[in-house]
């Protein structure tokens, strides 16, 4: 099958011909005819499989096929809602590239820089609007935009922009919006709640998928590190100069996290910036602009602000934190493995992340693999999930101890040994004297109690 195929009008062939596209992903092959269709659409797809594309091409064509409605100037004809700022200017990025022979008008608004100018661009209307949420308002409450004629409603990273943190927004968005319209949700993932919410914005929507719900790129080659808390920044430092990675995106569960972590890095040479919301979205451009270029190592995200980072390539991702949200798991690790090329994901995990753990693989309905790191033992072994990856309750008993690898609450003792990541069996240590084991038992207690 070919663009050609799924019914795509002749400018838009030629470009994607221009750009080297020939032959369309299976969630465009599936969602565009429906969206050409004029019918609204769920669709779920892993991240990095084309989904932009998927939306993008298709609007684009039946904006260009219908005549323009008059009604005063500020009028937006399609709507895409976007969770985060870099996201918002990746899709404005592909609707220009997508729309050039087509004459299309596109105005990309967003938070962090000032209105005024925005204003101006939306001065005489646009055929797409790319908004986040919060600025989209403040542009309405202005009087800057209206949405009389609306014709196309998306919002991509759907499941992200339903949740509670945007849901309010969304709803005072939805009530400005005109009845009937088409509405298009694309999401890398679709929870039971979020499914249950969206069906109240959506009319008899078809819901396209490509993979199973939840699941993750098999490209991408998962591993597990358990690791003490305090040993995190030392293990991914090592991690980074012995196996000399060049491009390295590191998830923190928080921005002042991601603040400490990047002074540490900075400390030990590693070359390293921070993307957050609590950064102006100057510093954010710079900072997504130079990782990209390969000017720094590593870039330290937060969730929220780490939706529409894509890079082509990108070899490796680490989760420092685990995320609170288990879906938030198969975004992360999405950043890699995109378009067909390989990628690595790394998480290190502390012993009171487990329960956090459990929810990923039960999600995911796999166990990630574990790795040990010679000399970064932690004092508490990491037990196994349960190897039942159902949706049923699970029980809140503790493993037992002992047998294979899930013994819980063993303590250990660290090594100072150097060497990288291995798989194999623990050598065999020298016997502990009983100054060691109580010093042991004190840092255990700490540890447990100290991440509460």
């Amino acid at each position: 099958m070919n663009f050609a195929d799924l019914g795509l009008c002749k400018p838009l062939l030629e470009t994607l011909e221009a750009l080297g596209y020939d032959t369309p992903s299976p969630i465009q092959a599936k969602a565009i005819p429906h969206v050409l269709a004029g019918k609204d659409v769920m669709a779920a797809a892993q991240t990095g499989t084309g989904k932009t594309a998927g939306f993008t091409l298709p609007v684009l064509q039946r904006l260009s096929a219908s005549t323009k409605p008059s009604g005063k100037g500020n009028q937006v004809r399609a709507l895409v809602l976007t969770p985060t700022r870099e996201l918002a200017a990746q899709v404005a990025q592909s609707v220009e590239t997508y729309g050039e022979k087509l004459n299309t008008k596109a105005v990309v608004v967003f938070g962090g820089v000032k209105i005024n100018p925005q204003m101006q661009r939306l001065r005489g209307g646009a055929d797409v609007l790319i908004a986040t949420p919060g600025r989209l308002l403040d542009l309405h409450n202005q009087n800057a935009v209206r949405f009389d004629n609306l014709e196309v409603l998306i919002l991509d990273e759907a499941d992200r922009m339903l949740d509670m943190g945007f849901i309010h927004d969304i709803r005072r968005i939805i009530k400005l919006m005109p009845k009937k319209r088409q509405t298009l949700l694309f999401s890398a993932t679709f929870s039971a709640d979020i499914r249950a919410l969206a069906q109240s914005i959506v009319h008899e929507p078809v819901e396209v998928s490509v993979s199973p719900p939840n699941s993750t790129v098999e490209l991408v080659e998962q591993s597990l590190i358990a690791v003490e808390k305090t040993d995190k920044t030392m293990v991914l430092t090592r991690l980074i100069k012995e196996n000399d990675w060049f491009q390295v995106l590191v998830f923190s569960r928080t921005k002042h996290g991601a603040n400490r972590l990047v002074k540490q890095l900075l400390a030990k040479g590693i070359e390293a910036s921070a993307i957050h919301g609590n950064k102006s979205q100057g510093a954010r451009t710079k900072a997504l602009a130079e990782f990209k270029a390969s000017k720094i190592r590593v870039l330290v995200a937060t969730d929220i602000a780490a939706r529409g980072i894509d890079i082509d390539q990108l070899p490796h991702v680490v989760n420092f934190d685990l995320p609170q949200v288990a879906e938030d798991y198969v975004h992360r690790i999405g950043r890699t493995g995109r378009a067909g090329a390989s990628g690595e994901a790394v998480s290190l995990v502390g012993h009171d992340e487990f329960k956090l753990l459990k929810d990923i693989e039960r999600l995911i309905k796999k166990q990630i693999p574990r790795v040990q790191l010679d000399g970064y033992e932690p004092l508490n072994d990491l037990p196994n999930s349960s190897s039942d990856f159902s949706e049923r309750k699970q029980t809140k008993s503790a493993p037992k101890r002992g047998g294979g690898n899930a013994p819980s609450g063993g303590k250990k003792r660290r090594s100072n040994r150097g060497g990288g990541p291995s798989a194999g069996p623990r050598p065999a240590r020298p016997g502990r004297n009983a100054r060691r084991s109580k010093a042991s038992k004190k840092v255990t207690k700490q540890s447990e109690s100290g991440n509460r």
